[in-house]
């Protein structure tokens, strides 16, 4: 099995590569012509080989470079391409909200899915989202690399910043034998929320390490207001984590003016990243390799 990192997640590509005995890893060569169009290569022998491509697409540039990088093992003659993509952008829209408009969700898996046998991903924004790819479709959970991160904390209380989040705070509780509760959480617009606490919480929050846990951190607007919310009620320390760390604007900062701890998987670089999905995508792509 050969590992190829795009761009957008070298970094994590490398890191599967060593949780599959070190399986041949490598790196193309990408760039730009004078147009602006991009140009990708890809080095060694890929001949009747199975061929992993790895690449989070959170930008335009991320997805044409997946397309690209698939293209470009099949010319070099794969014989079996398993697309990972950590962050799948564009599945908001996973539905039809008026005429005319495009479900840019089944897009993307229509597209994505094209030149590939196999596709896995971490904790897309809807789990619907799988059941518009045609071909075989894995989804891997970021909860137990987070999981794995807090075993290292005293962490006393889960916190899910609304009650979308139940199914996720209730799984990371059952691995970390804690308590749990979620907000109920009103939107007034897409940077400010209103929260309150629920009725029945489990312990006096006095005192108490509280873990706020999310899938995608976007603008921070939520997470900021949840972090306060904990304090006026006596938290004693607050933490945020989540799977895909997207920091928008001054999102990280403002988290972190008001959390003892800021950290996310590594399925986008940045500046919180200190849990790996590697092993969880690794363990996906052994139960499913060809033959398996």
């Amino acid at each position: 099995m050969h590992i190829i990192g795009g761009t957008a997640s070298t970094a994590l590509a490398e890191r599967v590569s060593r949780r599959l005995s070190n399986a041949p890893f490598g790196i193309p060569f990408t760039k730009r012509f004078p147009d602006g169009e991009m140009y990708v290569r890809v080095g060694g022998r890929l001949e009747n080989e199975d061929v992993v491509v790895v690449q989070s697409t959170r930008t335009d540039a991320d997805l044409l470079e997946l397309f690209l990088l698939v293209d470009a093992v099949r010319e070099a003659g794969a014989r079996h391409v398993t697309v990972v993509v950590p962050y799948f952008g564009y599945a908001r829209q996973d539905r039809l909200f008026f005429p005319g408009e495009a479900v840019s969700a089944r897009a993307l898996c229509r597209h994505v899915e094209l030149g590939a046998e196999a596709v896995i991903t971490v904790d897309l924004h809807s789990p619907q989202t799988l059941q518009q790819f045609t071909k075989p479709a894995y989804e891997a959970s970021g909860v137990p690399a987070i999981a794995r991160l807090l075993r290292e904390r005293p962490v006393d209380l889960l916190v899910s910043p609304d009650k979308g989040g139940i199914e996720r705070v209730r799984r990371m509780a059952a691995l970390l034998d804690k308590p749990w509760i979620a907000f109920e959480k009103k939107r007034i617009d897409s940077d400010h929320v209103e929260l309150k606490l629920p009725g029945d919480l489990p312990m006096p929050l006095s005192g108490k390490h509280a873990v706020l846990v999310d899938d995608v951190i976007t603008t921070g607007g939520t997470i900021v207001e949840a972090a306060k919310l904990l304090r006026r009620n006596g938290a004693g320390a607050v933490s945020a984590a989540c799977t895909h760390g997207l920091f928008l604007r001054d999102a990280f900062e403002r988290i972190k003016a008001v959390t003892d701890e800021v950290f996310s998987t590594d399925t986008l670089g940045n500046p919180a990243e200190k849990a790996s999905v590697a092993p969880d995508i690794a363990e996906l792509l052994l139960a499913h390799r060809p033959g398996a």
